[in-house]
């Protein structure tokens, strides 16, 4: 009779031998078993073969195996098939589902129960709209295998500690999912910590990243800082160096140095403005950085085309640079009602170059129109840089306010009179919300 010994030893040589056959099979495919050495293999190549060719029905190549050949280790009715259900039930298509388990492998291993389900009940307690979630695991698949006691909470806890609305955590995670892996001590609050150096308030921070929140994938040494050291060296002020970064954020990542080098022998070459001239605009108006060359060229082409001599219309950029980025179409609009219906000489189109920033049809032609009915004569600033409920008051008194220098001018926003005098339909506001309502986009 043969001894309990001895079975144990067969069964070892018939492991031993099934498994020099099903490595044989893989190297006939091409692929590499070198990994698989330590991982427990089904016990016939049939298995195998069927766990091949379910990948390969699935979109995966050779080549996709070999990058993480430990997938092999995996059931097709115990492992993948679960982890794909679950995957296709919560937004994940069924055609990208290669392309999904190409960028993230290990998620077949994973338990639904225990691992998948815990991380999508997360997400949607941050607010993350169900129709998203698989939106976001498509951009960041890793995310399935973090521990949601680990970098994922301590993040959001940050981001709400400096002032980011809990109810924006969502919207910030739908845009940019990778925030969750990043580590605070490392990366978040570095950044965090260097943008406040400069100046720029907390609560602006804040509101930033709600509306951007890859902002915090900006290389801090790499590129934030080199950035912010490029803008000094073109001569931006470091006290503007705030309102810089809360107008256009983007400017911290983009590449700058080749950019505003561009842009400066543009701005001397084409419109006559020197370097200096040249950072007042930027500071003024960041997104200049990023418009095209021509697109800055048809508005100036068209005040030149009305006979402004090419030095007025370069002071008329520096003061308001937003005039290169109006469509002409509105200008021609403004300027010939101004010169048809208003009658007024270029000099003060010179002198006060926002006028074309305003709407024609809701602010200048209701407000000249009344200041016509009640015989009053004033500057085109006293008549349009103020709000509805100034204006009235304005009518009311029967007067023209004293006017010494002309406001410092930021479309969309608050206007700064001479004095610190605040000129909006709202009062008592913080600084930080001024800041924040002078921020705009084009």
């Amino acid at each position: 009779m043969p001894s309990v010994t001895w079975g144990v030893v067969q069964g070892r040589k018939e492991k031993l031998v099934s498994r020099v056959i099903i490595c044989d099979y893989l190297k006939g495919l091409g692929i590499i078993p070198d990994e698989l050495e330590s991982l427990e293999l089904p016990s016939t190549v049939d298995v195998m073969r069927e766990r091949v060719e379910f990948l390969q029905k699935l979109g995966l190549t050779i080549d996709d195996i070999n990058e993480y050949p430990l997938m092999l280790g995996c059931s097709v009715r115990k492992n993948m098939i679960p982890v794909l259900g679950y995957l296709e039930k919560i937004g994940i298509p069924r055609a990208k589902m290669g392309e999904f388990i190409k960028n993230y492998p290990q998620v077949l291993h994973a338990s639904v129960i225990v691992e998948l389900a815990p991380v999508v009940k997360f997400l949607r307690g941050l607010d993350v709209e169900k129709q998203d979630i698989g939106y976001v695991l498509q951009k960041y698949p890793e995310l399935l295998g973090f521990k949601l006691e680990g970098t994922m909470s301590t993040s959001v806890a940050y981001l709400v500690s400096i002032g980011v609305s809990p109810r924006d955590i969502g919207p910030m995670v739908t845009q940019y999912p990778y925030i969750l892996g990043m580590r605070v001590g490392t990366m978040i609050k570095p950044l965090v910590d260097y943008l406040v150096s400069l100046g720029l308030p907390k609560k602006i921070l804040a509101r930033m990243l709600e509306k951007r929140a890859y902002i915090l994938g900006y290389d801090l040494e790499e590129t934030v800082k080199t950035n912010v050291d490029c803008l000094i060296s073109f001569g931006v002020r470091k006290e503007s160096l705030p309102s810089v970064i809360a107008q256009y954020p983007q400017i911290l990542g983009l590449p700058l140095k080749a950019k505003l080098s561009s842009q400066q022998y543009f701005f001397s070459l084409k419109l006559k403005i020197d370097p200096e001239g040249f950072a007042r605009v930027i500071e003024k108006m960041p997104q200049i950085v990023s418009l095209h060359q021509h697109v800055i060229m048809k508005p100036v082409d068209f005040l030149i085309g009305r006979g402004i001599p090419s030095r007025d219309v370069a002071n008329m950029v520096v003061k308001c640079p937003q005039l290169v980025a109006l469509r002409v179409e509105l200008m021609k609009n403004s300027y010939y009602f101004y010169k048809t219906e208003m009658g007024r000489p270029f000099k003060e189109l010179v002198e006060f170059p926002e006028y074309f920033t305003y709407s024609l049809e809701s602010r200048i032609k209701p407000r000249y129109q009344r200041l016509q009915s009640k015989g009053i004569r004033c500057s085109l600033n006293w008549m349009l840089n103020c709000s509805d409920k100034r204006f009235e008051e304005r009518l009311q008194g029967h007067y023209i306010e004293f006017e010494s220098i002309g406001p410092s001018f930021c479309v969309g926003g608050k206007l700064e009179l001479p004095g610190g005098e605040i000129v909006s339909d709202e009062e008592e506001e913080s600084d930080d919300e001024i800041l924040y309502k002078r921020t705009v986009s084009l």
